[in-house]
């Protein structure tokens, strides 16, 4: 598995341009539909189904993934891509978001959140 990350463009009109993403974990064909699997899974979806739209990359949100089902068990069940029974690009976010305005919910102590 490669470890370099490119783009290279395939085709522009006028501003816009289409163009792939190339990651170790494969191609992202821009622009990009990405499913949100904020917890892991894409709520009502198989991943079967969710590959049988096309997508190249779906989403989850770090901060509820370290909520449940938490990093520990994501890592003793073999990674994120296999929890989750896709083997594509997944794109994380920060989770910084839902930090802040999910604040009532949260403790922050010297170790993190």
């Amino acid at each position: 598995m490669s470890t370099a990350f490119s783009f290279s463009l395939t085709a522009t009109d006028g501003a816009a341009r289409t163009g792939v993403v190339s990651t170790p974990r494969g191609e992202i064909r821009t622009p990009a539909f990405m499913p949100v699997g904020t917890a892991a899974t894409v709520k009502a979806m198989m991943p079967e189904s969710v590959r049988s739209t096309g997508a190249d990359i779906v989403l989850g949100n770090t901060y509820h993934l370290m909520l449940r089902p938490t990093a520990e068990r994501i890592d003793r069940l073999g990674g994120l891509h296999k929890f989750m029974n896709w083997d594509k690009p997944i794109l994380t976010d920060s989770g910084g978001f839902q930090v802040m305005s999910l604040a009532s919910l949260r403790k922050l102590t010297e170790e993190g959140v």
